[in-house]
């Protein structure tokens, strides 16, 4: 291999290691995926991202529920009466007409 060759080849690797992209996880067809889904989940926790194809093409990619929880967005849930009291209602009427109910003749 020439310098050139191992230069483009390195510079190749690099940037599919940078690229979070999902043809860098394991490929699984959706009948193997299917008929071995205790290993595929199995392997999601333990390695990482496991991605399913249909007719060839990514359809799907699983991933463990610590991963998950690790990607998505941290809530910091407000008590309701805080998130109630910080709602700007003043000059707003909230008062009603008192409400009796109809009259049903039984």
């Amino acid at each position: 291999m020439s310098r050139r060759e191992r230069s483009a080849h390195q510079d190749h690797y690099r940037r599919t290691l940078a690229e979070p992209t999902v043809k860098r996880y394991r490929g699984w067809k959706l009948e193997d995926a299917k008929a071995r889904f205790s290993e595929l989940v199995r392997l999601a926790q333990s390695e990482g991202p496991q991605r399913v194809t249909v007719r060839g093409k990514d359809a799907v990619v699983i991933i463990g529920a610590k991963e998950l929880e690790r990607l998505l967005p941290q809530r910091n849930p407000v008590p309701f009466v805080e998130f109630m009291e910080s709602l700007y209602v003043e000059g707003l009427d909230l008062s009603r007409e008192p409400d009796y109910g109809r009259d049903v003749e039984l």
